[in-house]
């Protein structure tokens, strides 16, 4: 039987109120015992007294006691008094041995009295002894008790009766009212603890009714519980776990989404049959060789009967085991002969085809599927002839890289003699100059300076020592050229050593708005970083991405000659990536020189190298990521980077 929260509820809150209702209920009703009985010895008491009192004074003035006390009619209309008292049943006063000397019931003088339990001894047990001797069913007599003395000595006692039967009618008189009160707070307590169990209970139900919808696929739905307690912080959990799975089922398409593409771009044909042959998956090299609406057709149905796929998944679902590989040719007549294709399509033209099976099997080594895979050979062919010649370029590119190395050579060595030939001229000018020779005068007319003689140098003049120098400077500069561009080959060439690590990606463009800072200024551009420090880490080489960042920067800074916004933006993107965006209000990138911009030595600076966004390209490729521009002209330009979380 199932019993539910709220009934559970209801019945522990009524169970801890009734057991305390019963506990002070039975305190109640001890006390009231205790109570009732004291008052009936209270009563006894008091006979008790007034008796002794008027036995005392006629004891005194008689020679015999008993006689006195038996013919005192004062002493015996006090003794018929306690008829009118509560409880009390009986008074007398009896000799030594128990016999009755006088009485409230005149029938009992002279007879024995048998001996009753003493009222005071009851009192001394607990309160529940109590009240169970008072519902004793057939009831009993207690005695208040008071010896008598005469010249001293104890001559007889006092006897004053007191029934239980009368103290219960007065005990469960005053016990009605305490089992009413009992009961009418179990009864509340009954009416409130269902009340706080559909109070308490409610987020409960919230709840429930959200994770059914969850679990029946609604991810991405929030409770807006506004309370402090424990259902509160519920559920914020259940909110986080909901965009969590929600969060997981994005990645969990976009996994499926991204093993689907590369599945469907294999070159290799690939397909997944059922126990009883028919099809269950085919990506498009497969699909381009069967005919329309394949799937859950048997594969005699798909394939002609000599086609070797046939053959080779009907040996698997035969004999449970894998088959091949095996090379075999397939004819474009068996292709055509399925599709509603020619041979001369491309999509379906035959060739050699390297075919294997695998038997799929569960977790009882029962065959549960088979799948298909046939790699074409030609296309492989012709990958190892592109990896050839990649490993060709490669070897060009070492060339090249040590051709620029020993031009680089003479070039320093010319840069090193132009520098010296400068100097001597600079130094032929200012002795002609201090030999006094006129601006309009030539060299040649004055004596050669001892300084230029010594080195060589012919005296031609001031102009044309000037021209001279303005031709070395014209060298040098291209020669500087020269050197820049060898060194951005040398630099783009050279294979890199990655360090690789994590990276904290606030901390990364932080620093790079640090650095670009003061050009910004200088240029009238405002920087604002926007990256949440709840951006996951990325793994890479912290100075290259750092630099690559830079360049961007910089560049941006620069197509804002009269001033700006630079905006530097991370946030996580889809397939456990990071994207930082760098965007500027500048001038922007014209469509034609759009899709050029990577290229090596391609700028349209007057004084721009063309290597820095080359480097931006090949540092992000070196760290598998992707990189994306889009910019409008007069409005300006962003660049995207996506690179790999941690």
């Amino acid at each position: 039987m199932r019993i539910s929260i709220k009934a559970k509820q209801v019945a522990a809150v009524t169970s801890i109120v009734g057991l305390a209702v019963i506990a002070l209920s039975l305190l109640q009703i001890a006390s009231l015992a205790r109570v009732s009985l004291q008052e009936s010895r209270e009563r006894g008491w008091l006979l008790r007294d007034a008796i002794f009192h008027r036995a005392s004074q006629v004891v005194a003035q008689a020679p015999n006691p008993y006689e006195a006390l038996r013919s005192d009619p004062g002493l015996r209309s006090i003794l018929e008094s306690g008829y009118y008292s509560k409880g009390v049943t009986y008074a007398a006063i009896v000799d030594l041995s128990g016999v009755a000397v006088a009485h409230s019931d005149s029938a009992q003088i002279g007879k024995r009295l048998q001996p009753a339990a003493d009222l005071d001894a009851l009192l001394d047990r607990n309160g529940l002894e109590i009240y169970r001797a008072v519902q004793t069913v057939e009831g009993q007599t207690l005695e208040v008790r008071q010896p008598l003395l005469f010249a001293g000595a104890e001559f007889g006692s006092i006897r004053i009766g007191v029934s239980t039967l009368l103290v219960r009618k007065e005990l469960n008189a005053a016990i009605k009212p305490a089992l009413v009160t009992a009961a009418s707070a179990l009864a509340v307590a009954t009416l409130v603890a269902m009340f706080l169990a559909q109070l308490i209970l409610r987020p409960i139900h919230v709840i429930r009714g959200a994770l059914g919808r969850l679990g029946q696929g609604e991810f991405g739905m929030t409770l807006d519980m506004q309370r402090r307690d424990e259902f509160g912080e519920l559920g914020s959990f259940f909110n986080a776990l909901s965009a969590q799975l929600s969060a997981d089922r994005m990645t969990l398409a976009g996994e499926k989404a991204k093993l689907e593409s590369i599945v469907d771009h294999l070159e290799d044909a690939i397909a997944i049959f059922a126990p009883d042959g028919g099809l269950l998956f085919a990506n498009p090299a497969l699909r381009a060789m069967l005919p329309p609406e394949p799937f859950t057709r048997p594969i005699d149905d798909v394939l002609p009967e000599y086609h070797p796929y046939r053959h080779a998944v009907r040996e698997t679902l035969a004999s449970g085991q894998s088959y091949g590989p095996m090379s075999a040719r397939i004819p474009a007549a068996a292709i055509s002969a399925s599709t509603a294709a020619t041979p001369n399509d491309e999509t379906v033209q035959g060739g050699e085809r390297l075919i294997m099976t695998h038997a799929i099997k569960g977790p009882d080594d029962r065959l549960v599927g088979v799948m298909l895979v046939a790699r074409d050979l030609d296309y492989l062919s012709r990958v190892q002839s592109t990896i050839a010649y990649s490993r060709k370029l490669v070897a060009l590119g070492r060339l090249s890289a040590g051709v620029a190395h020993e031009v680089k050579n003479p070039l320093n060595a010319m840069t090193i003699h132009l520098e010296l030939l400068k100097h001597k001229l600079a130094a032929a000018k200012a002795a002609g100059e201090a030999a006094g020779l006129s601006s309009g005068t030539a060299l040649a007319d004055r004596p050669a300076a001892p300084a230029a003689a010594a080195d060589g140098v012919a005296a031609t003049g001031p102009a044309g020592v000037e021209s001279a120098l303005e031709h070395v400077r014209i060298i040098a500069n291209e020669i500087g050229r020269l050197d820049e561009v060898l060194q951005g080959f040398l630099k783009f060439t050279r294979p890199e050593d990655l360090k690789l690590q994590a990276i904290e990606v606030r901390s990364l463009v932080e620093e790079v708005a640090r650095v670009v800072g003061p050009e910004a200024a200088r240029a009238g551009v405002g920087v604002e970083i926007e990256c949440p420090e709840s951006v996951p880490d990325i793994r890479g080489d912290p100075a290259m991405l750092r630099q690559a960042l830079l360049n961007l920067a910089i560049n941006a800074c620069q197509a804002m000659p009269e001033g700006g916004r630079l905006q530097v933006a991370c946030s996580a993107a889809r397939g456990r990536r990071v994207e930082i965006k760098v965007e500027d209000s500048g001038v922007g990138i014209s469509p034609e020189n759009l899709e050029r911009i990577f290229n090596l030595y391609f700028t349209t600076k007057p004084h721009g190298s063309g290597i820095g966004l080359s480097m931006v390209y090949r540092t992000v490729q070196l760290h598998d990521g992707d990189i994306d521009v889009q910019s409008t002209p007069g409005v300006g330009t962003t660049f995207r980077l996506l690179l790999p979380q941690l």
